[in-house]
């Protein structure tokens, strides 16, 4: 043991004969092989990869997506990383970062719920770049996106990050780095010291999630997953990270969370995958708001017209209101980001149209009074049994009540790609089709879906994002 890990361990929360979190995720890292994951969870990490891609494309043109690739644009490297879509190199980071940002624009990726939630899909912007610079197979892609996942979720099972106003864009670049770390062939040190370095310098906040969002919601994860690789880089050359970034006297444990948590058991050896607890979006909005929309698509068989709605009574748990119907703006969003994480907005959109996608949350929608009178009229009222139960699904019971004085109920519990309630790979490929083609010809989209669902048979993961060049 170093002097220095001596001298910290007065202040430590761990004993001397026992592993960091930083080790522990270091050697799980090192020690995971392709041929450990059972079929389903690697069938899964295809399905989730395949999906993740199809939100890339959708958001490619989105003004926030535009705004990184052009920051990308403008830095050239020796060895540089190419961007989806556009088919331009940059440097790793950066072209790690507009990836980000077009996977989580449109809030159409994935999503995990537990003591804590996030998006863990948001770390294949992490992946895609070293696997492309390093030649890894497409086997080594699975992997890896089995590993951040496992990451992820089993962090976000013991730490309620959105409790102490942690953003969970926290935990995306912890997880991260380890999959990054493990594509580009760090050594198990030097993945704990590129561990040591994104967490010692990657604590983000919760604001840009609260209130009006801005465009910070798209990149947040994207500045994450940035850092991590620019962290794994930094090991990767011989820069060594701060030691015991948990349970130090000035570790996370201590000044972050304010306590320790002790990480769950990590898949393999019997023991399940959090990737197998991950769940795809069936609609581009708010995690929270899956059961909610899909509850308002199924009452319009008790109305012909949106007119015949007195009100709306929506009952989930309270932190679901917390999350998409927090403050006034979100009855009177101004912003796409507000729009999409707007449980009262969603709803009205659900029930006036009977669908509802990214273009939904903006102009003229955003301001158009028949929609916003008819958003007016919802109510938000918490749910002790949705508390109950919200570590496993986002129980929403909508009630509406008409003018001619009848109330008409709808209950949904697991919604359409919840991980009891999975979406089809038929429904699957559907979604990707309908953002993919926003983009690329027929086609084209045909040849990268075979690629994607034949994923471990590709040499080169790599080839993948040249395949999404408009």
């Amino acid at each position: 043991m170093s002097q220095d890990s001596q001298s910290e361990r007065p202040w430590s929360t761990l004993g001397s004969d026992q592993l960091t979190v930083a080790e522990t995720l270091a050697r799980y890292a090192a020690n995971l092989r392709y041929e450990d994951l059972p079929p389903e969870v690697a069938r899964t990490a295809k399905r989730i990869i395949l999906d993740t891609l199809g939100c890339a494309i959708g958001g490619y043109t989105a003004g926030p997506s535009q705004i990184a690739i052009r920051l990308a644009s403008a830095v050239s490297a020796n060895q540089g990383a190419t961007v989806l879509c556009g088919g331009i190199k940059a440097s790793p980071d950066l072209a790690v970062f507009a990836n980000g940002v077009m996977i989580r624009y449109l809030d159409f990726n994935d999503g995990y719920i537990s003591l804590g939630s996030g998006h863990p899909s948001d770390t294949i912007a992490a992946l895609l770049s070293p696997a492309e610079l390093s030649g890894r197979s497409g086997r080594d892609l699975i992997t890896a996106t089995v590993l951040t996942y496992e990451v992820f979720c089993k962090v976000m099972d013991v730490l309620d990050t959105r409790g102490i106003g942690l953003d969970h864009s926290t935990i995306i670049g912890l997880a991260a780095v380890v999959g990054a770390g493990r594509l580009m062939g760090l050594t198990q040190q030097e993945l704990v010291h590129a561990i040591g370095i994104t967490v010692g310098g990657n604590t983000a906040i919760n604001q840009g999630r609260v209130g009006t969002l801005s465009n910070w919601k798209a990149f947040a994860s994207a500045e994450a997953c940035r850092k991590a690789i620019f962290s794994a880089q930094l090991a990767q050359a011989g820069m060594t990270g701060p030691n015991q970034v948990f349970e130090g006297r000035d570790g996370f444990f201590n000044v972050i969370s304010r306590k320790p948590f002790e990480l769950p058991a990590l898949g393999g050896g019997g023991e399940p995958f959090g990737i197998m607890h991950a769940f795809t979006k069936r609609f581009a909005l708010g995690q929270y708001s899956q059961t909610v929309v899909q509850a308002a698509v199924e009452a319009r068989q008790f109305f012909k017209e949106p007119g015949e709605i007195e009100g709306v009574n929506i009952r989930v748990s309270r932190t679901a209101i917390r999350v998409m119907a927090d403050s006034p703006d979100k009855w009177r969003p101004q912003t796409h980001e507000t729009a999409d994480h707007s449980m009262p907005y969603s709803a009205g959109v659900a029930l006036m149209y009977g669908t509802i996608d990214d273009h939904y949350y903006e102009d003229p929608y955003l301001h158009d009074p028949h929609l916003l009178d008819l958003v007016s009229r919802v109510k938000c009222i918490p749910s002790e049994e949705a508390d109950r139960v919200e570590r496993e699904f986002n129980l929403c019971d909508l009630e509406i009540v008409l003018k001619s004085g009848e109330r008409k109920t709808v209950r949904v519990d697991y919604h359409r790609g919840h991980w009891k309630n999975p979406m089809t790979d038929a429904e699957m490929e559907e979604k990707f089709r309908s953002l993919a083609r926003r983009q690329l010809p027929p086609s084209r989209v045909d040849n990268l879906l075979r690629q994607l669902w034949a994923l471990e048979d590709m040499q080169k993961a790599g080839a993948l994002v040249e395949m999404t060049r408009v």
